[in-house]
C-alpha cells in the first residue's frame, strides 16, 4: 500500500517545484519551499532527492518539458496550426490561470546564470525541452509541406516567441503579447506549409 503511494508522492513533489519555479525562479526557490509548497515533508523529499534541490530542479524541467511534450504531440496530430494553438493554449491558461505570476520553469531555469564548471544537470533538463518542442514542430511542419530547413528555423521560432511573449505577458500584466504573437504565428506557419 505504501508502494503504490511512493509514485503519486513523488510525482505531486515534482509538479509542485515546477510550479515554484515558474513563479520564483530556480535560485530564488528553497527545497524547503518546492517541499511546503508542494505539501510534502522536507523528509519526504530529501528522501525522494537525496542530492537535493538541484535534482528536484532538473525532474521539475524534465516534468514540464514531457508534459507539454506530450500535450503538443496530441495536437499536431490535426497539423502544425492546431499544435500552435494548443502550445500557446496552454501557456495563455497557465498565465492568466495564476494571475500573470507564472511563467515556464524551463525558461526560469535557463535564463539563470549557471555556476562555474559543469553544465547543471536542470539547465541540461532545459535544453533538452526545448530541443524536443522544436523538433515536434518542426517534423509536423514538414509532414506538412515545408522545406526541412525552413521547418527547422520555424520550430525554433515558434519557442522562442512563445517562451518570450509569456514572460512579456507576465511583465506586463497583460495577455496581449500572446494574442499578438499568435496571430504573427499562425500566419508564418500558413506561409511555411504553403510555399509560394
Amino acid at each position: 500500500m505504501v508502494t503504490s503511494n511512493k509514485p503519486e508522492a513523488r510525482q505531486r513533489i515534482v509538479a509542485g517545484a515546477a510550479d515554484m519555479i515558474s513563479r520564483r525562479g530556480l535560485t530564488a526557490t528553497s527545497i524547503r519551499e518546492m517541499a511546503k509548497h508542494s505539501g510534502a515533508p522536507l523528509g519526504s523529499t530529501y528522501h525522494y532527492f537525496p542530492d537535493g534541490k538541484q535534482q528536484l530542479a532538473t525532474e521539475a524541467v524534465r516534468y514540464t518539458g514531457d508534459t507539454i511534450a506530450h500535450s503538443l504531440r496530441k495536437a499536431l496530430r490535426a497539423g502544425p496550426a492546431a499544435g500552435l494553438e494548443a502550445f500557446l493554449a496552454l501557456w495563455r491558461a497557465i498565465v492568466v490561470d495564476t494571475d500573470f505570476r507564472a511563467g515556464c520553469p524551463v525558461l526560469a531555469v535557463a535564463i539563470e546564470e549557471p555556476p562555474d564548471g559543469p553544465t547543471p544537470p536542470a539547465l541540461a533538463a532545459a535544453a533538452q525541452a526545448f530541443t524536443d518542442w522544436e523538433n515536434l514542430l518542426a517534423t509536423s511542419l514538414r509532414e506538412h509541406g515545408a522545406d526541412p530547413t525552413n521547418a527547422d528555423e520555424v520550430a525554433t521560432l515558434i519557442v522562442a516567441a512563445v517562451e518570450g511573449t509569456v514572460a512579456m505577458c507576465r511583465a506586463k500584466h497583460s495577455i496581449e503579447p500572446l494574442d499578438r504573437t499568435a496571430t504573427q504565428l499562425q500566419r508564418l506557419i500558413q506561409l511555411t506549409i504553403r510555399p509560394a
